[in-house]
């Protein structure tokens, strides 16, 4: 079945980066949109950027654009999230999704989704 991993969250000082992984596995990888998203606490889960089949075109929410960088590794399997500038208002816990090539259409919609990772928690120290 279709499983996703994701590491690398933690406690950060605000300015500073972290870099989130996510191992997809019992899928062909290179056959779907990678998306993250976030909740922060008492919030809705949020669109935060995704990846379309090559990696040529990542749609960011006006809230990380310039700050975060979405790529991902086809050989690997794994999507990344590089978070640079980070703001404590950054502070949730990030979710790796895998789509189908309809769900670019509504990227940002959480319900497009079936499968997602388990969250990691990334905290931002003011």
């Amino acid at each position: 079945q279709v499983q996703l991993v994701e590491s690398g969250g933690g406690l950060v000082q605000a300015g500073g980066s972290l870099r989130l992984s996510c191992a997809a596995s019992g899928l062909t990888f290179s056959a779907y949109i990678m998306t993250w998203f976030r909740q922060g606490p008492g919030q809705e889960r949020e669109f935060v950027a995704g990846i379309n089949w090559t990696g040529n075109e990542t749609p960011y929410v006006d809230s990380v654009k310039g700050r975060f960088s979405i790529s991902r590794d086809n050989a690997k399997d794994e999507v990344y999230l590089q978070m640079n500038s980070l703001e404590p208002e950054d502070t949730a816990v990030y979710y790796c999704a895998v789509g189908t090539g309809s769900s670019w259409f509504q990227i940002w919609e959480p319900n497009e989704y079936t499968y997602w990772g388990q969250g990691a928690q990334i905290t931002v120290s003011s």
